[in-house]
């Protein structure tokens, strides 16, 4: 039995609302992210991949793939509020 706990989670509380948001434009609003937090939210947002399947593929921790996730919803929020 392996000794990896693996557990897909979500923090919906205070999440930016993006779904005002055509997937053109998350796409492209994805895309324009640094790439440190892009590869997080082009597989979640746009592929629609599982959080365990992304930290898997990335190497990291599902805690930082769903920090890097918080922070790439802020940022195309915030570029959705100052455009």
């Amino acid at each position: 039995m392996s000794k990896e706990f693996d557990l897909d989670v979500s923090f919906d509380e205070g999440e930016p609302d993006l779904s005002s948001l055509t997937p053109a434009q998350l796409e492209s609003a994805v895309e324009a992210l640094p790439e440190a937090i892009r590869a997080v939210a082009r597989g979640v947002l746009i592929q629609k991949r599982t959080m365990s399947d992304i930290s898997q593929g990335l190497g990291i921790r599902q805690a930082e793939l769903v920090t890097r996730l918080q922070r790439a919803k802020q940022a195309i929020a915030l570029g959705l509020n100052s455009g």
